[in-house]
């Protein structure tokens, strides 16, 4: 007599069985997929948005004095390079004359970031000369606010910014 038990065999009624009910499984994970999960949401799609809307760039103080004294902030994108922002602050109130725009003109390349020119206090576009207005009037902006407890907040909800708008040349 052997120590080690055998093995029952399968009968094909078990083989049958467990086909059909992966065959089953699969059914309905499909049917999630492709009827379930789209009816969730109103468009159909799903939309991911992972962080927040705004961002608190830091002291109003503090910050309108570094920008007088180094020029505006860029504040890069991290997460893919499409949106770079200067932060700019004109004036000598640090509550107010706050802006926020896109760091390129539409439709130019990253290679083509427009340059803080400090005597005469605009932008200009590398690639082609372009001068574009400190404020960067024409470019897509976003809004700013200080808070009550003074710091700077640029608010990036893509439902507030224009798509697109010509930029303002400065003589």
């Amino acid at each position: 007599m052997s120590p080690v038990k055998q093995a029952p065999t399968r009968t094909p009624r078990s083989i049958i069985l467990a086909v059909a009910g992966v065959a089953l499984g699969l059914i309905l994970v499909l049917v999630l997929f492709i009827f379930a999960i789209p009816s969730l949401t109103e468009s159909g799609k799903v939309e991911v948005r992972l962080g927040s809307d705004t961002y608190d760039a830091g002291s109003a103080e503090s910050l309108a004095r570094s920008i007088a004294s180094a020029g505006p902030l860029l504040l890069p994108d991290v997460s893919g390079g499409k949106r770079d922002v200067y932060l700019q602050h004109l004036g000598d109130d640090d509550t107010t004359g706050w802006h926020a725009f896109d760091a390129r003109r539409p439709g130019q390349s990253r290679d083509c970031s427009l340059t803080w020119r400090a005597d005469s206090a605009d932008f200009v576009d590398p690639c082609d000369g372009t001068v574009v207005a400190a404020d960067g009037t024409g470019l897509n902006d976003y809004p700013v606010t200080v808070s009550d407890t003074g710091r700077v907040i640029v608010d990036f909800n893509p439902e507030d910014v224009p798509s697109e708008t010509a930029p303002a040349v400065v003589d």
